[in-house]
């Protein structure tokens, strides 16, 4: 929703007629567009602007149908496919590109940093974020001018920060926390799929695929 700006301030006169956008989300959909958001940054892919590598925007569309489906009663992007093949074929889509297994390793980064004040974030597309904490910041320094000579095709950071909640903040400002997500997406597989979780999904995918070969 766009709208205009008005104000009688003195100091806000100048901004009157400017327009603003305004986003309602459920948070089902905040969600996804987090996890969007947090691929754009830790890829060389924009799925939101349908730039890069189009695995990860087939991905993010079948999950934004399984949470449509499981979590708001509808219909999204996908709605030819049956709840069975628009399940499996999520979970063949995020697995080629190890997108919930990326997105949990930026979780499971921030514990490993908050013990240590200094980190180096080595990005690498379609593999898990690679972390190495140090407690000396000059260590730090050293080993990022060794990794990027070593890891020329690599996006890799340093970041420091004299306390643990400063270096919270600084892991924020790199990336959002996908948590929502990877948690709504692997309920809504199991729903879809009549199971009691993304386990017991990932077993019966492997039963099926067994008995096809036979």
């Amino acid at each position: 929703m766009t709208s205009t700006s008005t104000t009688s301030t003195r100091t806000g006169k100048a901004l009157t007629g400017l327009y603003i956008e305004i986003q309602y989300r459920t948070l089902v959909q905040h969600a996804w567009a987090t996890a969007v958001e947090v691929i754009g940054f830790i890829t060389e892919s924009q799925p939101k602007f349908q730039q890069g590598d189009k695995r990860f925007e087939r991905a993010m569309a079948l999950a934004s149908e399984v949470l449509s489906r499981a979590h708001e009663g509808q219909k999204g992007p996908c709605p030819e496919l049956v709840d069975r093949d628009l399940v499996a074929g999520f979970l063949a889509a995020e697995k080629e590109i190890n997108l919930l297994a990326t997105l949990r390793s930026l979780n499971a980064a921030d514990k490993t940093v908050s013990a240590k004040r200094n980190a180096i974030l080595i990005f690498s597309e379609g593999r898990p974020l690679e972390v190495k904490s140090y407690r000396d910041a000059t260590e730090a320094l050293a080993n990022l001018f060794e990794l990027e000579k070593q890891m020329p095709d690599r996006d890799i950071v340093l970041v420091r920060a004299d306390t643990t909640d400063e270096i919270r903040l600084a892991f924020r400002n790199y990336f959002s926390d996908a948590r929502d997500f990877i948690r709504l997406i692997e309920d809504g597989c199991a729903r879809l799929s009549k199971a009691k979780n993304i386990l017991d999904v990932y077993k019966t995918k492997n039963v099926v695929r067994r008995a096809r070969r036979k």
